[in-house]
């Protein structure tokens, strides 16, 4: 029953935040807060532009001035969540512009997150449409990627599940100055769309204990399903870090961030141009466990080895054993709930960043490798002991491993490593013609 005028004169001391959030209430505080006058008030005072109110004016509510009536409502609280989120994605940006030269990949991501109060959910949805949202992660970093962790009891059945969306969520309008308020209004990003339907047929098993099955699916998501139950027991998403703020800030809730494409510098007289002068930084790690971190530098391939349309670029060369490399700890992924832990064994978490000649990311990526038994035995005199294989592909190229497992010292013993490269790729990012 109180006069709109009055409850302006309110509204005109709240900050954008609770002006948002006292919009959501019903229709009529929806249309008080989208007030011209009082987001103009707060555009003027916050962001600071070049023409400025008289203080006279920003105490009116009710300005006969062209900004306020020839604007539709709620044009000003538009104009200032736009402004407020450039800035704040400027902000964030310029901290992931540093570049850690033992990777090549942004060394300030912890304290980027923190700034931007980044966090990331899961939404499920079922076949009726109703959507069943998981928040409250735990994470795990590491050098070139991050490990998200879910997991609850009280999860939707699988079998009536069919998408899995992945979110980058931020608070629409950051505050520095005060943590982010978890019932505030917040920005989602989303990261990437899984298909749940026929999930233990369509995706790639990674493996299994006496508990839970481990399924993959593109790119880097790992869901855990309980044995007994067929049901959801935990999900887990790696994310490299190369791009990991542009995919978890700059996209929409509805459409995917892409990256640019990347400006290739031509180069007329190197004739062997984008075959050489490539860098590997390698992660193998399994949720809280690294097993192996190691960096290889001048991978080039030859002409003569360009073959069905891939690169070769060996890395690590069965009969080269001064490059062989042994693995610390047992192979396997680490996974919990709010009960019972476990460790699947024979399979792990692949951190690969490519570099080019210039040191810039040219393929990246962090996803779940599954290891299989080979038939044959080493022939290696130095290790006789079982082969294991774990090879991983996707649009840009593939890595295969063989692995020895030396029963005397239990350890594996990494003795061969190939990268395939896309020629569509490298063609794509040097402007060459392969």
């Amino acid at each position: 029953s109180m006069p709109s005028e009055m409850l302006l004169k309110i509204l005109s001391y709240l900050d954008a935040v609770s002006l948002l959030s006292l919009g959501c209430v019903n229709k009529r505080f929806y249309e008080l807060a989208n007030d011209n006058g009082i987001w103009l008030k707060l555009y003027s005072s916050s962001l600071h532009p070049k023409w400025k109110m008289k203080s006279k004016q920003t105490e009116t509510v009710s300005l006969g001035c062209a900004a306020l009536h020839d604007k539709k409502p709620g044009y000003w609280k538009k104009e200032y969540i736009f402004k407020q989120t450039c800035a704040f994605k400027s902000r964030v940006m310029r901290l992931v512009k540093f570049l850690d030269p033992y990777t090549g990949l942004p060394c300030k991501n912890k304290e980027a997150m923190k700034v931007s109060g980044l966090t990331w959910i899961i939404v499920l949805k079922d076949k009726t449409g109703k959507e069943h949202v998981v928040e409250k992660p735990k994470l795990s970093f590491k050098d070139t990627s991050v490990t998200i962790l879910w997991y609850g009891t009280d999860w939707p059945y699988l079998d009536v599940l069919s998408t899995l969306k992945l979110f980058g969520v931020t608070p629409l309008l950051p505050d520095q100055s005060r943590p982010p308020n978890k019932n505030g209004p917040r920005r989602f990003s989303l990261i990437a769309e899984y298909c749940l339907g026929n999930l233990t047929e369509s995706s790639v098993a990674v493996g299994a204990d006496e508990l839970v099955q481990l399924f993959s699916l593109s790119p880097g998501l790992l869901v855990g399903i309980w044995k007994e139950k067929n049901e959801i027991a935990f999900v887990m998403a790696n994310l490299h870090y190369n791009q990991l703020l542009e995919r978890s800030i700059l996209g929409s809730a509805t459409v995917q961030y892409t990256p640019p494409p990347n400006k290739p510098l031509l180069d007329d007289i190197d004739s062997e141009y984008g075959l050489h002068d490539y860098s590997l930084h390698l992660d193998l790690h399994g949720w809280s466990c690294m097993y192996l971190c190691g960096s290889f530098k001048c991978l080039f391939c030859r002409k003569r080895d360009i073959e069905n349309g891939y690169l070769r670029l060996r890395v690590v060369n069965l009969k080269d054993n001064r490059k062989h490399f042994p693995i610390t700890g047992t192979l396997g992924i680490c996974w919990e709930t709010d009960v019972f832990k476990g460790k699947v064994k024979d399979c792990f978490v692949m951190d690969l960043t490519v570099l080019d000649e210039t040191g810039k990311p040219f393929w990246c990526f962090s996803a779940p490798v599954h290891m299989e038994l080979s038939t044959r035995l080493s022939g290696l005199y130095d290790y006789m002991g079982h082969i294991y294989t774990a090879d991983y592909a996707d649009s840009e190229g593939k890595v295969c491993v063989e692995f020895v497992w030396l029963e005397e010292t239990k350890e594996y013993i990494i003795v061969s490593l190939v990268l395939y490269v896309s020629t569509k790729k490298v063609n794509s990012w040097y402007g060459t013609n392969y």
